[in-house]
């Protein structure tokens, strides 16, 4: 499960689980599929909203 992680200087920052950062590749590659340029990669990525789930945290 992520973690924040507070930093007094500014930016916080979230630890990633195993299984958080395969969750995260997995929507990647079900977006970004039959795209196989940078730029049809950026073109749906834009085109789609990806929102991480409360339980992340």
């Amino acid at each position: 499960m992520a973690k924040i992680i507070e930093n007094l200087s500014g930016r916080n920052t979230i630890r990633l689980s195993v299984d958080d950062i395969i969750n995260i590749v997995r929507e990647y590659q079900n977006i970004t599929r039959n795209a196989y340029s940078y730029e049809e990669i950026r073109y749906k990525l834009a085109e789609c909203e990806i929102y991480l789930p409360e339980d992340l945290f």
